[in-house]
């Protein structure tokens, strides 16, 4: 699966409202009302990331979840990692 190009990339970014690009990743912070509840998120998102064999790094700050996306072996943001954005968008069941 091909990186994609930076046009391609901020197209992707603005269907997918919060998440922003960096360090060849796109990212995401979303705040849960609760500790146990941003252990849950991560813990929806792992299956998930476990399921499709591509996996996030996620950090977990209390109630804040930090979820970044990438492709290591193609060195950046691929249709994969967009696809997985929309994916943890849905797992967010706390708004």
């Amino acid at each position: 699966m091909a990186k994609l190009d930076s046009t391609a990339l901020e197209e992707a970014l603005a269907a997918l409202p919060g998440w922003t690009a960096g360090d060849n990743a796109i990212s995401r912070q979303f705040t849960c009302p609760s500790f146990p509840d941003a252990i849950t998120f991560a813990t929806r998102i792992a299956f998930d990331a476990e399921a499709a064999d591509h996996h996030p790094d996620l950090l977990i700050s209390y109630r804040k979840v930090t979820v970044t996306w990438s492709t290591h072996s193609e060195g950046g943001v691929t249709a994969k990692d967009v696809a997985a954005a929309k994916a943890t968008d849905a797992a967010f069941r706390f708004s």
